[in-house]
C-alpha cells in the first residue's frame, strides 16, 4: 500500500519537468586513478541521462578495502562554472581547510562528486542557454540537475566497495539545496547535511532576495504544491543536520524559524526529535570552524 511520503515525493518529482526514465541503463568508463598523498581519486564518466557524459571524482580513503561508507557531495555554484566536482579535491573559498575530500576519506569515507550541467567539464553551454532552451523543451534544469544526482546514487550503490546501507549527503550553497532534494526524494540517503542554503522560499521572496539564486534554482509550480519544510519533512525519521549563518542573506531568518518550527513537530511526531537539527552561526555565507566540526561531528555519531 502506497504511504503518504511516498506519493507526495511522486508529487515532488512530477514538478521536475520531462525526465529520461529512472530505468535506463547506467554507463561508466574509468578516465584515470591517481594516488594523493591520503586517498585514491577514480576521474570518470558516467552515462546517467544518455543525453551527455558526467564528469564525476571518486574518492576513498588508501587502506580502505570496503564496503565503505559513502557521502554524494553536491558541489556548489558561486558563480564559479569552472570549478564544479573539482571543490571535492580543492575546496573553495566558502569553505573551510582542508578540502572534504581529505576529510572525509580521513574519517573512513569514500565520497562522490560530479560536474552539474552547466559546471567543470560541462560548461559548454551557459546556465541560462541550457535553463531557456530545456524549458521550451518541457524539461527543468533543476530537475535535470536532480535526475543526475539520483542517478549518481544509482552507480553509488552498483560499486562493491561501497556499503549501500550507509549513504549520506553533503554540500554548501547548490550544494546543500541538492543534498535537501536528493535526500527528500530518496530513502537510500540516511544522513543529510545541508551547509547555508536551506532557503524558505515564502520568506525569500518577502525579503526580495529572489535574484540572490541562479536561474537553475526556480521549479515552474513547486510553491502550488511544496513549502521547503514540507520537502525537507520527507527526510524524517532519517538523520537531518542543517546549519546556516545568522547574517545569510539567502537563508533569511524568519523563514528558518518557520522551518526549524515545522521540522521540530515532524520529527516529534515520528519519534526521532534528536534526527533533526538546525545549528546558526554568527556569519554570513560560509562554512566556518564550528560548523566543519559539527559536520564531522554528526557523520561520526550517524554515518
Amino acid at each position: 500500500m502506497e504511504t503518504a511520503a511516498t506519493e507526495l515525493r511522486r508529487d515532488l518529482y512530477a514538478l521536475l519537468g520531462d525526465l529520461p526514465p529512472r530505468s535506463r541503463p547506467l554507463g561508466v568508463r574509468l578516465i584515470r586513478q591517481e594516488e594523493h598523498e591520503r586517498f585514491m581519486v577514480e576521474t570518470l564518466f558516467l552515462d546517467l541521462n544518455g543525453i551527455e557524459p558526467v564528469p564525476a571524482h571518486f574518492v576513498r580513503p588508501k587502506d580502505g578495502t570496503g564496503p565503505l561508507p559513502v557521502l554524494l557531495y553536491n558541489h556548489a555554484h558561486g558563480g564559479d562554472y569552472a570549478l564544479g566536482k573539482d571543490e571535492l579535491l580543492h575546496g573553495r573559498s566558502a569553505l573551510q581547510e582542508p578540502p572534504y575530500a581529505d576529510v572525509l576519506t580521513g574519517l573512513g569515507y569514500a565520497a562522490l562528486c560530479i560536474d552539474a550541467w552547466a559546471f567543470g567539464e560541462r560548461r559548454g553551454r551557459s546556465e541560462g542557454e541550457i535553463f531557456r532552451e530545456m524549458l521550451w523543451s518541457g524539461q527543468v534544469m533543476w530537475g535535470m540537475m536532480v535526475y543526475d544526482s539520483l542517478r549518481a546514487l544509482d552507480y553509488l550503490v552498483s560499486r562493491p566497495d561501497v556499503d549501500a546501507a550507509r549513504i549520506g549527503t553533503l554540500g554548501l550553497s547548490m550544494g546543500s539545496t541538492m543534498a535537501w532534494w536528493v535526500a527528500a526524494l530518496d530513502t537510500r540517503v540516511k544522513v543529510c547535511i545541508d551547509l547555508c542554503c536551506l532557503t524558505d522560499f515564502d520568506a525569500l521572496i518577502a525579503s526580495r532576495g529572489l535574484e540572490e539564486h541562479g536561474i537553475y534554482y526556480y521549479v515552474p509550480g513547486l510553491l502550488k504544491q511544496f513549502s521547503t519544510a514540507q520537502i525537507n519533512a520527507l527526510i524524517a525519521p532519517r538523520a537531518h543536520l542543517s546549519l546556516a549563518g545568522i547574517f545569510d542573506r539567502l537563508t533569511p531568518p524568519a523563514g528558518l524559524d518557520r522551518i526549524d518550527r515545522e521540522l521540530r513537530a515532524v520529527y516529534e511526531a515520528a519519534g526521532a526529535p534528536e534526527a533533526w537539527t538546525l545549528s546558526r552561526h554568527a556569519c554570513g555565507h560560509q562554512e566556518t570552524a564550528a560548523m566543519r566540526a559539527e559536520v564531522i561531528a554528526f557523520l561520526r555519531d550517524r554515518l
